[in-house]
């Protein structure tokens, strides 16, 4: 099973309005284990950066003059993509930003989704922590991840500490049936060894004195009027 985690860094927030892709990261899975298969470039948006966005990846358009156009790197991460499910936090952020890009070059007849098949992180994130915050941040806060070299958003740092973090959120649900199968069954090997000394106990016969017993067969006689039938009652003879 191939998984591919993504995420993109841009010159602004909207596609709609002009802004493009300027770093694009993807890391591989294979079975659940993080590989050292990656796809990774800077990109020349073509265009200023927005100041709000620079101030989040830290990026300048400087930085960019000579990086590639994505017009050139664009086969090669389909051919990386390809087939794969993505992995990607707050997914319709970024698949706006690629299928635009995609428009970009001219490859007009299939968006990313006829590529691939996609898992938001923010959605599952939302699903098994209601009413928490689930950014990244937070997510590697939760989980215990170490984020201490993130001081700006980078899309290649971003989608490896996103690998973790899914790994750990889809992985925790087994641990904990694991977990609660460990304590069932120690719990039965310490009942099992409490029975077998009550065993060991002479428990007194404690009987019903007549008054007792004519109570309880009052109770069955209400009983079997209400109902018919009373399946406890002993017919007296």
């Amino acid at each position: 099973m191939q998984q591919i985690v993504l995420d993109t860094e841009t010159t602004g927030l909207d596609p709609k309005q002009g802004h493009r892709i300027i770093e694009i990261a993807a890391v591989k899975l294979i079975d659940r284990q993080l590989t050292q298969e990656h796809f990774h470039h800077y990109i020349n948006p073509e265009r200023n950066i927005d100041h709000g966005a620079q101030q989040v990846h830290g990026i300048t358009t400087h930085f960019l003059k000579d990086k590639p156009l994505f017009r050139t790197i664009f086969q090669s991460f389909l051919d990386f993509i390809d087939g794969a499910e993505l992995i990607i936090h707050n997914a319709p952020f970024d698949i706006g930003f690629i299928n635009s890009e995609f428009g970009h070059v001219g490859y007009l007849e299939k968006t990313l989704l006829d590529h691939c098949r996609v898992t938001d992180t923010l959605r599952l994130a939302k699903q098994l922590h209601p009413g928490q915050r689930n950014n990244l941040d937070a997510l590697c806060a939760r989980y215990s991840i170490d984020k201490s070299q993130r001081k700006l958003h980078g899309a290649l740092l971003d989608a490896t500490l996103l690998a973790h973090v899914y790994l750990r959120m889809t992985g925790g649900q087994a641990k904990l049936f694991e977990d609660e199968n460990v304590s069932a069954n120690r719990a039965v090997i310490k009942n099992t060894k409490k029975i077998k000394k009550i065993e060991k106990i002479d428990l007194p016969i404690i009987r019903a004195n007549p008054e007792e017993l004519q109570l309880h067969q009052e109770q069955l006689r209400s009983i079997k009027e209400k109902s018919k039938k009373c399946m406890w009652e002993i017919e007296e003879k």
